[in-house]
Order: structure tokens, then C-alpha cells, then sequence
């Protein structure tokens, strides 16, 4: 049987940052001898050039290409098509991963549906698969299916497909140079098959060769030119020509390089406008959304001044991503969600509203002598399409999962304004996450990406704690509990370590209550065990380094599983002068004590000279290390030593004067 793939992996002085690559490429679930990988070294000098020979020699299905340094990854890449002899080849830069799996998936598929290109479900960073995999496509349309959402060169390709077609990489330039690549496979293609499911490359970070303006737009044109000689005149054409508009020119002068040097970016400015009055007529600005119309009026009229204010005003605008509610349903985890675009001073987008039902878009600083027409300023239609995807990370592995949705836009009236929010639900049933099977265990964060019909943020769900019980998942009855980080970040715990852990997880929703000369502190218990679980104390410390402590037998009381989470309540004594064993005005950390073990939890107790108790949001604090004289560190070394220790020091402090 011959060569399934060959995979090409362009490498120019990575140096630690290959290793993740390397890893992943040797150890595919396709046989070594079914596929082959190809290094083409950049003259590298770090070293990597003899690592990459000393793997070869004892890898068979390895190659490494010995180039002369041109800063560039395309002529290694076309050096290595030209030797490679796996029906398929896979691009790969020098900082991705591939899946395990990855290979032998991607082919797979392609024999099925006969693919001359395949495009497999990428990842960057900890943001989940474009929209453009959420669902399986034999015979991919470059615009219905959203394809120029996807193209950077890592895909699988037929490589006779590219032999005839006669498709390469230009020999040396940035991006653009590898989208035009990428666009000439799409548009010669029989079929293009975009496959859904788990991810099969991560991409690592892929900085832009720098470059002048000038060599920019000479990319762009020649790219350009293939759409001339590919693509008819008419609505086609100007989808395309749109999308390049929008992000090879507009967004290039709204980024903080364009706004940080002031020389650079008149130059980009000059440039970019002489382009746009010879490539990209006014009758494409309709395709556009209507902050980029503004900047495409903007350049077209030369108001440089005007583009860096926008640029400025609009460079933080985020997404605030709020859980107003999360509830167990049938066993699964339903989170009642509201996402909304804000600027970047924290204040939310807003709309002017117009006739019965339109809205107009309104610019966060003055235009000056530039005018809209309503026309141009309409986006209804737009923020009608709103939309949010929720997905759920792996806090270790950095696996992502996307969870079902359902979701609508809501006006909310803001004084002579209108608001968009988009409200709605995701569930996660830890049972059928990960793609139909259960999630692996551990910290998984909640995480939100939406489209605001202007524009795409992405941020974690946050929001104080509103319900923290737990329920048992799946055959195995695993655990898992709803919990927030120190910052209000929504998350999911599957199977937490051990009882105490589960507590210091959902502990940020502890209460508190005060009768007379005692306060009540109630931690949450996202489920309490048939056994009840192991004895509690609550130990409070003085904070910081303080000598005093107050420690108390803690009463656990069960909840109802996926209803009501149970209780951990602790009555604790109080005076407003220090006392040993009294809780006293001041700030003080707790600790759960438990299993002969002690834990941190997550909150702050602070008592004013008042009498006044408040619970604080706090990170859990380290559990002291404590020194005992030699003596008495031999005596604790007895069996139960400690537990009568414990017991009758809690007894003293609760019962006996002082």
C-alpha cells in the first residue's frame, strides 16, 4: 500500500515552540508506514536542523529539506510538494498540533466523498471551531458554506488535484500570498468537503511577515486578479472582491499598528485609497457592515484624522457574556444566558431607532462633517441575525466542546436609544458533550462567542453565583457540579477530586447570619454523599498573619440532588473585643478541615467594629504550616492523637469561659 499523506511542516528557528508539532506528527494513529512527514528547514542556526536529522534516521516516514534562508515558509513548502508522494498532503506550520486522530480522520472522509480539498475542524488558542465546521458538507460552496472563513493552507489536498491544476505557492510573501493558494484550490475544485466533529489541528501563533504597504497591496492585486479570471461579472464577483475589501483594506486600517505609527500610516493610508479608487467600487460597501461602510466612506473622502479617531474608539469593543440563572434539567446543566457588544469604556452599543421598526447605527464619536444616509446607516437587517455560541473548554487540556443553543435578539430601551441583547439557554449534559460521549473529568470553563451583526466578540460567562448543586451523570454516577472561578467566571466540574474539594469549589455562594452573639455561616455542598460525609470543622484564621482562631463544628445537611444544593453550617461566637476563640472584628480567612486534612476556602470573613459580619469574595488562602515543638510533633505521630487534639481544643473554645 502506498503513501495516504504527506505531511509538510515548514521550520525556521522555532526552538522549544516546535516541540508540540513534532510530538504530534510522529505519534498519529495512522500507521508510520501509510503516511510521511516532510520538514523543510529555512536555514535554520538553533539547532533544530540537527534534531530534525537525528529523527529522520531513525524515523522511516521522515524527510528533512536543507533550504538556504529566504524568510519565508513557501518555498519549503513548494520544495516539498515537489518530492512528496502521499496521494494527500497536509499543510502544517512549525507551531500547530495535529489530533491524534487528525490523519486518519481527514483521509478517511476525503476517500468517502472524493475531495480534491478537505478542510478539517481547526482551533486557535481557547476559542472553539468556526462556524464554518459546525456541520458536515460533501460539496462545499466558496460563499453559501462560508469557505473564506477558512483560509489559511491548513487543509488536505489532493495532491494530483494541485499537480494539474498547476497550484503552488508563490515564492515568497505574507498572508495574502497564502490565500491566494488556498482561493486557487477552492475555485478549481470538483469538491470541496468541509468535515465537522472534534478538532483536528490546533493552530499556534502565525505572526505576519512584515512588509511594506507597497508589497501588501501588490499580494492583493495579484489575488484580485485570479477572482478576474475565475469568477464572471456580477453579484459573485462582488461577494468576493467585498470580502477582501473588508479584510485586506479596512480592517487594516483600524488595527493598533495603523494607529500607533504615525508615518507608517500615512503611507498605508496613501496607498490603500489609490487601490480602492481602481479595484473596489462604492457599490461593494453594501456587502459591508456599516462600521466599515463608515471607514470606507472615510478613506474615500481622505479623512485620515477621522479613520484614526474611529479606529481609537472602536479598537476595545468586547462582548459581556452574563448567566442570569442555571438550573438541572432531565440531568443536563441548563445556563440562562445574556450577551451584548460593548465599547470599549464599558458602555453598551447602542441604536437609534428609525421609522416603525428600523434601527440606525450610531458612532460611539462625533463624524464630524460626515453625514449617513439612513440607508447606510440601516442595520436592521444585520442585528436581526445576532446570534451567540457557547462552548465549554477544558481548563488543563484546552479541549473544546460546543454546547446546543437556543437563543433570540431582545431591544432593551435606553433613553432615546435601543440596546440589542441576545438572551437565551445552553445546555450541557455532561453525558453527550464531547461529541456524543461523556466529558473527561476536570475544570471545564464556560465560554461564549456571539455575533453581534457588526461584529464577532468572544468573552467567559460570568456572573455571581446563582445555584451550585450538583447531580450524578451518566452510568458511572460521576459528579458534577456548577462553580465559578475567583472572578465570577462560570464553569463545570466533572467528578471533583473528593468531597471537601466539591465544597471549595461552589464556597464563593457562602452566606452569612447573625442571632445575638453568634454569627451562622453557610457554605453551599453541591451534594452530599449517602454517608453524609466525614465530620467538618470550620476554622477561621486572622488575617493577615494574625495569631487568633475561632474553630467550630460544622452540621452538613443534604440537599435534593439537581434541585437544591445542601448546606455546611457552622455557628461560630462573636465578641467586639479580641478574644481567643471569638470571632472579632477584623478580617479573617476560613478553612475547611476535614479527613485530617485542611482546605482554603473561596471567600473573605470580615467583622467592622460595629458587630457587622460580611462575607467577601477572596481567593482560597494557603493552609498554614504549622510548628510544633519536637515533643509534641512525636506525640501527634500516635494513632488519634490529633483527632482528640482537635476535639478537645474545639470543646474549650466553645463551652468553657476564658
Amino acid at each position: 500500500m502506498g503513501i495516504k499523506v504527506s505531511v509538510v511542516v515548514p521550520v525556521h528557528n522555532p526552538g522549544d515552540a516546535a516541540d508540540g508539532c513534532i510530538c504530534s506528527v510522529m505519534e498519529q494513529s495512522m500507521p508510520p508506514e501509510e503516511y510521511e512527514v516532510i520538514f523543510a528547514d529555512d536555514g535554520s542556526d538553533d539547532g533544530i536542523e540537527k534534531r530534525l536529522d537525528a529523527i529522520a534516521e531513525t524515523h522511516a516516514n521522515v524527510r528533512v529539506l536543507h533550504l538556504k534562508h529566504i524568510g519565508s515558509p513557501m518555498r519549503g513548502r513548494n520544495a516539498a510538494l515537489e518530492v512528496a508522494t502521499g496521494e494527500y498532503v497536509y499543510f502544517l506550520d512549525q507551531g500547530d498540533r495535529l489530533e491524534r486522530t487528525a490523519l486518519e480522520r481527514m483521509y478517511e472522509r476525503a476517500k468517502q466523498t472524493g475531495a480534491d480539498v478537505l478542510v478539517g475542524p481547526l482551533a486557535s488558542g481557547n476559542a472553539p471551531p468556526a462556524a464554518v465546521f459546525s456541520k458536515d458538507r460533501e460539496h462545499a460552496d466558496i460563499l453559501g458554506d462560508r469557505l473564506l472563513s477558512a483560509l489559511t493552507p491548513h487543509k488536505l489536498y489532493r495532491r494530483a488535484f494541485l499537480a494539474a491544476e498547476g497550484i503552488a505557492f508563490p515564492g515568497a510573501g505574507g498572508s495574502l500570498a497564502e490565500q491566494l493558494f488556498v482561493l486557487r484550490a477552492y475555485l478549481r475544485a470538483s469538491a470541496v468537503t468541509v468535515m465537522s466533529g472534534e478538532v483536528c489541528c490546533r493552530l499556534g501563533a502565525r505572526p505576519e511577515p512584515s512588509g511594506s504597504p507597497h508589497a501588501h497591496v501588490t499580494e492583493l492585486r495579484k489575488l484580485l486578479d485570479v477572482i478576474d479570471e475565475s469568477v464572471p461579472r456580477g453579484r459573485r464577483r462582488d461577494h468576493l472582491y467585498a470580502h477582501w475589501f473588508r479584510t485586506a483594506v479596512l480592517r487594516r486600517l483600524g488595527g493598533a499598528e495603523f494607529v500607533a505609527s504615525s508615518t507608517d500610516r500615512s503611507v498605508t493610508f496613501t496607498t490603500l485609497r489609490e487601490l480602492v479608487a481602481q479595484r473596489f467600487p462604492e457599490r461593494l460597501d453594501h456587502y459591508l457592515p456599516v462600521h466599515l461602510r463608515v471607514r470606507a466612506a472615510m478613506l474615500r473622502a481622505g479623512r485620515l484624522d477621522q479613520l484614526v479617531a474611529l479606529s481609537q474608539a472602536l479598537r476595545d469593543t468586547h462582548l459581556k457574556a452574563d448567566v442570569k440563572d442555571v438550573v438541572w434539567r432531565d440531568g443536563a446543566l441548563v445556563m440562562s444566558l445574556t450577551g451584548e457588544i460593548m465599547w470599549g469604556e464599558g458602555n453598551p452599543t447602542r441604536f437609534l431607532p428609525h421609522g416603525e421598526d428600523r434601527l440606525l447605527w450610531t458612532s460611539p464619536l462625533s463624524l464630524g462633517d460626515l453625514r449617513l444616509p439612513p440607508e447606510v446607516a440601516d442595520v436592521t437587517a444585520a442585528v436581526s441575525r445576532a446570534r451567540f455560541q457557547v462552548y465549554a473548554r477544558h481548563e488543563g487540556t484546552g479541549v473544546v466542546h460546543q454546547l446546543p443553543v437556543s437563543c433570540s435578539v431582545v431591544r432593551v430601551r435606553h433613553g432615546d436609544y435601543v440596546r440589542v441583547q441576545v438572551t437565551g439557554t445552553a445546555t450541557l449534559d455532561a453525558t453527550s458533550a464531547a461529541h456524543g460521549r461523556s466529558l473527561p473529568p476536570g475544570l471545564w470553563e464556560i465560554h461564549m462567542r456571539m455575533n453581534g451583526g457588526l461584529c464577532q466578540a468572544r468573552a467567559r460567562v460570568t456572573g455571581p453565583p446563582v445555584d451550585c448543586d450538583g447531580t450524578l451523570a451518566d452510568h458511572a454516577r460521576r459528579l458534577v457540579v456548577p462553580w465559578w472561578s475567583d472572578r465570577g467566571e462560570l464553569g463545570v466540574c466533572v467528578e471533583p477530586q473528593s468531597f471537601p474539594e466539591s465544597i471549595v469549589l461552589v464556597s464563593p455562594g457562602t452566606t452569612v447570619t447573625r442571632q445575638r452573639d453568634h454569627v451562622f455561616v453557610v457554605v453551599p455542598v453541591p451534594y452530599v454523599p449517602p454517608s453524609g460525609g466525614p465530620p467538618a470543622e470550620l476554622v477561621l484564621r486572622q488575617a493577615p498573619g494574625g495569631t487568633r482562631e475561632v474553630s467550630v463544628p460544622a452540621l452538613v445537611e443534604p440537599g435534593v440532588p439537581g434541585r437544591a444544593a445542601g448546606r455546611l453550617i457552622a455557628r461560630i461566637p462573636m465578641k467586639r473585643l479580641p478574644r481567643q476563640g471569638f470571632l472579632a472584628p477584623g478580617a479573617w480567612m476560613p478553612f475547611l478541615r476535614m479527613d485530617d486534612r485542611e482546605l482554603g476556602l473561596r471567600f473573605g470573613v470580615e467583622m467592622s467594629r460595629g458587630g457587622r459580619v460580611e462575607i467577601r469574595r477572596a481567593a482560597a488562602p494557603a493552609v498554614p504550616v504549622r510548628r510544633y515543638p519536637r515533643l509534641r510533633r512525636f506525640a501527634l505521630r500516635i494513632p488519634g492523637a490529633r483527632n482528640v487534639v482537635r476535639v478537645t481544643r474545639t470543646v474549650q473554645q466553645r463551652y468553657m469561659p476564658s
